[in-house]
């Protein structure tokens, strides 16, 4: 059996990632920091879609721990997904070092650590996919967020060279970039409906895409273009706009 490992599925969308490939009879590793709360979703998926599904503890800040976390793994995945981020506070970010910090390992540092080992793993057996959420926040600095932004931006760019590396492996790195997305990470902020998915979208986005193999998924595709413009605003123009 296929096995996908969640890494963040206490996450809206990683749950929903998690429905969509045990709807597809993949077993399921469900990875998070407080894997208390994971039992709920571990006992959900089994009864709906009798797979097996573990439940594991993951601390995407404990970077050391990261070599035995995947080495203990009773079922090594076919598919990752890296879906944990930390959106944080733009404003206390300017002023506390700790919180940019935060920020910015929560969304890149943690993820290359874990994905460096399952890279090599994947690398070794010359099979695998491995899933990046990443965020349309990485394709210009905005003053709005642009700690969160730069942090996905370098994220973005390292699935790309790691596809790049993998591809003669056999092994796939998919890029995803959600849009806004009504989830509690975003709570409270007005998101404008018609350009927000919710997180089952992002599910069965992420799944078809890995079927197909794509490169970088939008998960609403108009995403695509309103990026193209916004990179494409020149700097004399853009750095008196407020976004």
């Amino acid at each position: 059996m296929n096995t996908i490992l969640i890494l963040g599925a206490t996450s809206e969308i990683g749950k929903e990632i998690a429905y969509e490939f045990a709807r597809h009879g993949f077993g399921v590793v469900l990875a998070g920091r407080q894997p208390a709360k994971l039992t709920p979703l571990q006992a959900d998926l089994q009864i709906k879609h009798q797979i097996g599904v573990e439940v594991v503890e993951f601390d995407a800040l404990d970077f050391s721990s990261h070599p035995s976390f995947y080495a203990n793994l009773v079922s090594k995945p076919s598919v990752v997904a890296c879906v944990f981020g930390y959106l944080g506070s733009q404003e206390k970010a300017q002023n506390d070092f700790a919180e940019a910090e935060k920020i910015i390992h929560s969304n890149y540092t943690g993820a290359v650590s874990i994905l460096n080992i399952i890279a090599g793993d994947f690398e070794q057996k010359k099979a695998g996919t491995i899933i990046c959420i990443s965020s349309v926040a990485g394709e210009r600095g905005r003053q709005s967020n642009y700690f969160y932004g730069s942090a996905k931006a370098a994220f973005s760019v390292y699935a790309d060279g790691l596809r790049n590396r993998l591809f003669k492996a056999n092994v796939h790195v998919m890029t995803v970039k959600p849009g806004f997305v009504r989830t509690k990470m975003t709570e409270g902020l007005a998101l404008p409906p018609m350009l927000t998915a919710m997180p089952a979208q992002v599910g069965k986005a992420v799944f078809n895409a890995y079927l197909s193999k794509t490169n970088t998924l939008y998960v609403l595709w108009f995403w695509k273009y309103i990026m193209l413009i916004i990179k494409n605003i020149p700097e004399s123009i853009f750095k008196k706009l407020k976004l």
